[in-house]
C-alpha cells in the first residue's frame, strides 16, 4: 500500500488556507490551474468545505468514457462547478490514494481534521468501464 500521508496532510493543510474564502468560487478557477496535481487536492479540500458549510450529506464527482464530468452535492441535488475532465480524473485518484481503495467498487473512511474539528468522512467508489464516480459523504 502506498503511504497517502503526505497527500491527506496537504488536502488538510489546503482546508485551513481556503477556510475562509467561498469554496465554490474557488472551485471555479480549478479548471485553470497550470499544475493539475495541485489543483485536484485544491478541489478535494474546497468540495469538503463546501459539503461541510453547507451542510451537505455528500459531494460527489463523476466521469464518463466521453470526457464529461458532472459534480453533485446533496442538501437538494445541486450541481457544483466542473473542474473539468483532466483534473477531474486526478481528483478521482487522489482521492482513492488517501483512502486506500484499489477495487472497483469500494467503501472507505478516512478521518478529516480541519480547523479544531475532526470527523469521519465516507468514501464511496463506483468504476464500471471507463465511467468513475466518487461520493465524499458526510457525518
Amino acid at each position: 500500500m502506498k503511504d497517502t500521508s503526505s497527500s491527506h496532510q496537504k488536502i488538510q493543510s489546503l482546508c485551513d488556507c481556503f477556510a475562509t474564502t467561498d469554496p465554490l468560487k474557488e472551485m471555479c478557477e480549478i479548471k485553470n490551474d497550470a499544475d493539475t496535481n495541485e489543483a485536484a487536492l485544491k478541489w478535494i479540500a474546497l468540495a469538503v468545505l463546501h459539503g461541510i458549510n453547507n451542510n451537505a450529506e455528500e459531494v460527489a464527482i463523476s466521469t464518463s468514457k466521453d470526457g464529461r464530468v458532472r459534480v453533485t452535492a446533496e442538501y437538494r441535488k445541486t450541481e457544483l462547478p466542473s473542474p473539468g475532465s483532466i483534473v477531474a480524473e486526478k481528483i478521482i485518484k487522489a482521492i482513492r490514494t488517501v483512502a486506500g481503495i484499489e477495487e472497483a467498487h469500494e467503501k472507505a473512511t478516512i478521518a478529516f481534521g480541519v480547523r479544531n474539528t475532526s470527523m469521519d468522512l465516507r468514501i464511496k467508489s463506483r468504476h464500471e468501464g471507463s465511467d468513475d464516480k466518487i461520493t465524499i459523504v458526510f457525518p
